[in-house]
């Protein structure tokens, strides 16, 4: 199933441009019309079953004809516009990549079923979560390093920051509107369709990496609970896009967080050596160990350490002998992020984590 697209516009050139870029990128994923004329794009609307209708702005759009099915917006020269006639707007003049997100999250908030639409093939995505025992041990650059030594390696990778007052935009940039703000307000408001609306805000770094930008608070992170964060998971891994999805969350002996690391094939614990990490590693695993055994769970098998900002001198590994240890990074100072991110995606110890 394809989402149909229609466009009304007086620019005959800036039509055929546009409907020639997405027929060429999104051939499988889009149905394109393009019209110059009002009445017979009103007429396709109903004919065609159209999903998302887009208008230049030299159109006065009459809303009350437009299928209340079908998803509108107007086309808009300059990017400062943030409404036009009271409807939303796309900015004509940019990236087709990002007038095509705009289109998914025009759709995801009017469909709220959708059968048989994949945007992409795959086999899920492998879940790998990496957490700090304890603090300062900069296991979110760890999970952001891995990702990019992912993306380098040609694998398709989501960083899906999930900390209360964690960030993606500490590590990774991209153009694009919306955040994870607009996914929680999916999750919340029960209206769209969640897959389509992850994928209408996703963006990628440079580096290859995906990515969704934070929210405006840490209080909109903490309204979603962890039945909703699974169920934001399997939608993601649903749509089959990525190899590997990265967590980064923070921990927690809560079953319900618990709930979300038994669906991980990796569990990366992060420490430094020193005597207060370690401490912290090795009652974190004891009392997992206890929670193996009442529950009937697999986590430690899953489990693995290691060791950040480790220094030969003064750090030293934690006790704990039933759990696989990865190895060490040593110590960066007087880095920035983006020099430090350099730095750790080349170490070859992270390939022992995927």
């Amino acid at each position: 199933m394809k989402i149909k697209v229609a466009i009304l516009g007086s620019d005959k050139t800036y039509l055929n441009r546009l409907v020639s870029a997405f027929n060429s990128r999104y051939t499988e994923k889009l149905e394109m019309y393009s019209f110059t004329r009002e009445q017979a794009a009103f007429e396709a609307l109903t004919a065609s079953r159209i999903d998302v209708f887009l208008a230049d702005d030299s159109f006065e759009i009459d809303n009350r004809q437009i299928p209340g099915r079908c998803g509108f917006a107007y086309l808009v020269d300059s990017a400062e516009i943030e409404s036009f006639r009271g409807q939303q707007v796309i900015h004509k003049f940019q990236k087709a990549d990002l007038i095509y997100r705009q289109i998914l999250s025009i759709y995801a908030e009017n469909v709220t079923e959708i059968t048989g639409l994949h945007m992409e093939q795959g086999n899920g995505g492998r879940l790998i979560a990496y957490l700090a025992a304890s603090g300062g041990t900069g296991a979110s650059t760890v999970a952001a390093a891995s990702a990019i030594r992912l993306a380098r390696k040609g694998k398709k990778v989501l960083y899906l920051n999930l900390e209360r007052f964690g960030s993606a935009d500490v590590f990774f940039q991209a153009e694009g509107a919306g955040s994870f703000q607009d996914i929680i307000y999916a999750i919340k408001s029960r209206k769209g369709n969640l897959s389509v609306k992850l994928e209408s805000v996703v963006k990628q770094d440079p580096s290859g990496v995906w990515f969704y930008s934070a929210t405006a608070t840490a209080l909109d992170m903490a309204e979603l609970n962890s039945e909703e964060i699974r169920n934001m998971i399997a939608n993601i891994k649903m749509c089959g896009a990525y190899d590997y999805i990265i967590l980064d969350m923070d921990f927690s002996l809560e079953k319900s967080e618990l709930d979300i690391l038994r669906e991980c094939a990796q569990i990366v614990m992060v420490g430094d050596g020193s005597p207060t990490s370690n401490r912290k590693l090795e009652r974190v695993m004891a009392s997992m160990r206890i929670l193996e055994e009442q529950n009937d769970w697999k986590l430690l098998i899953r489990c693995s350490i290691l060791y950040n900002r480790f220094s030969s001198r003064t750090s030293e590994k934690a006790a704990i002998s039933d759990v696989r240890e990865v190895g060490g990074i040593k110590r960066y100072e007087g880095y920035t992020v983006e020099q430090l991110l350099r730095q750790l995606a080349e170490q070859e110890v992270l390939d022992k984590l995927y």
